[in-house]
């Protein structure tokens, strides 16, 4: 992944996240127990990082919620098996919702994608909102096959993606949004 492709999604770049063999830390969320298998890295992310992720040797993840409690993006993350189909359909719905900077990424799994819909400093309540809202739109078109970030469901230290490996498709600001 490029360093210009990293500009697209606004990433939280003050600390990253690095998969380990074995669990790090338990975490008791809403009645449930959860594993974490990644350590939080109190480093900047960097070129080396990133470039090690995509080399394979590391697993790196970035996290979704700032600690001032602000989200950049709503990501969508496809694990369907259509990625032509979720994409086409959601570009037409974010279109439709008055959205114009998103991008989607593939992942590791071929055909599974990271959709990240830049929004801009959003409160994380806000975020939370939008997320279920876009995601319920979404739901009435196409069979649920995704999980929203951020979400309530998951403690707040697993609302993370690993990074992506290179761009499936982007929508930056096109010129029929001015007639809308």
């Amino acid at each position: 992944m490029q360093s210009i492709d990293i500009t697209l999604i606004k990433m939280i770049t003050n600390h990253y996240w690095i998969k380990r063999d074995a669990i790090v830390s338990k975490i008791e969320h809403k009645g449930r127990t959860f594993f974490n298998k990644f350590e939080k890295i109190n480093e900047p992310l960097n070129f080396q990082v990133i470039k090690d992720h995509n080399e394979g040797k590391i697993i790196a993840a970035h996290s979704l919620i700032s600690a001032s409690d602000k989200v950049e993006n709503i990501v969508f993350d496809y694990n369907g098996r259509t990625p032509e189909r979720f994409w086409h359909r959601a570009q037409l719905l974010l279109r439709e919702e008055g959205y114009i900077n998103f991008t989607a990424y593939e992942t590791k799994t071929p055909g599974h994608l990271h959709l990240y819909v830049h929004k801009g400093h959003t409160t994380l309540n806000e975020g939370y909102q939008l997320a279920n809202k876009l995601s319920a739109l979404l739901s009435q078109r196409l069979a649920k096959e995704w999980r929203v970030f951020p979400t309530l469901e998951l403690p707040r230290d697993f609302n993370i993606l690993t990074l992506p490996y290179k761009v499936y498709q982007k929508e930056r600001g096109a010129s029929w949004s001015k007639h809308m």
